[in-house]
């Protein structure tokens, strides 16, 4: 009896130290599979893909935006495969008018802080606006400036068909502002919805002379001739931008405003003729 109850004992202590070790490696293995899932590419990689910027970005600009925006718009594009940056370029008016009225839209850059309002004050923006650049008006003329025009007075000579931009379009209240400083009146042929129609009148031979800016005379070449007034710098506008409250791609919003204001996109702008905020 006591020799089979010896054996029965050691039998029981190999079987607690198999099961031991058995639990001893299950433990183990969880801990190593834990460990494993924790830094596995695959979650890393699931990680980094949640904070992947796609889709499309739809951006409202003001007309004097378009090149340089449609620039940016391919560098980002470049940066964040899979988005796709689409512009509405127009008067800043009609396209604050549009998005208070519900047009989709994910970002509005403006040409001037009152228009902007339009937009901020029906509580349509999910960020405070910020200042991105500044544009300053400039005379375009026909190539080789034909009529001797050299300051703002000479677009009064009688006879010149002059173009300005409708009063309530940003690069027009800057024109009427610059008039009233010189104490001036002047009659245009037509007002425009925005500066690239304003600017067209002359490459057309349409017109004379137009008011627009500096950024525009810059874009369009050889195709008319800038003329320099001093009363312009009394009617300088701001550039305002901001994310929209409906956006439909807000990450992707936000990330194309960040580009705009960094060095690389100040780059761009200034390059076309704007001068970077006073603050």
């Amino acid at each position: 009896m006591t020799t089979r109850s010896a054996r029965r004992t050691r039998r029981t202590t190999r079987t607690l130290r198999v099961a031991g070790a058995g639990a001893a490696a299950l433990l183990a293995l969880s801990a190593c599979s834990s460990s494993d899932t924790s830094d596995s590419p695959d979650k890393a990689n699931a990680s980094s893909s949640s904070s992947k910027l796609s889709g499309t970005v739809t951006v409202f600009a003001a007309a004097s935006l378009k090149e340089s925006f449609t620039a940016l718009g391919e560098q980002f594009e470049k940066a964040h495969p899979g988005t796709e940056v689409t512009f509405s370029f127009g008067g800043s008016d009609s396209l604050a008018a549009s998005i208070t009225g519900g047009a989709p839209a994910d970002v509005f850059a403006a040409a001037s802080p009152k228009t902007m309002a339009i937009v901020t004050d029906k509580g349509d923006t999910a960020t405070t606006p910020a200042t991105f650049v500044r544009n300053q008006l400039e005379i375009a003329t026909l190539p080789g400036n034909p009529d001797k025009i050299s300051s703002l007075k000479d677009l009064t000579k009688s006879g010149l068909k002059v173009v300005l931009c409708d009063k309530t379009v940003p690069c027009g209240a800057a024109a009427q502002k610059a008039l009233e400083a010189s104490g001036l009146k002047l009659t245009p042929v037509s007002y425009e919805q925005d500066v690239k129609s304003a600017l067209t009148k002359v490459e057309l031979k349409e017109a004379d002379a137009a008011v627009v800016y500096k950024t525009d005379v810059k874009a369009a070449g050889d195709k008319v001739e800038g003329v320099e007034f001093p009363e312009s710098a009394e009617a300088v506008n701001d550039y305002p931008i901001a994310l929209l409250k409906d956006a439909d791609n807000a990450a992707a919003g936000k990330a194309f405003i960040d580009l705009v204001r960094s060095a690389e996109g100040q780059k761009v702008l200034t390059a076309a003729g704007f001068l970077q905020p006073t603050s």
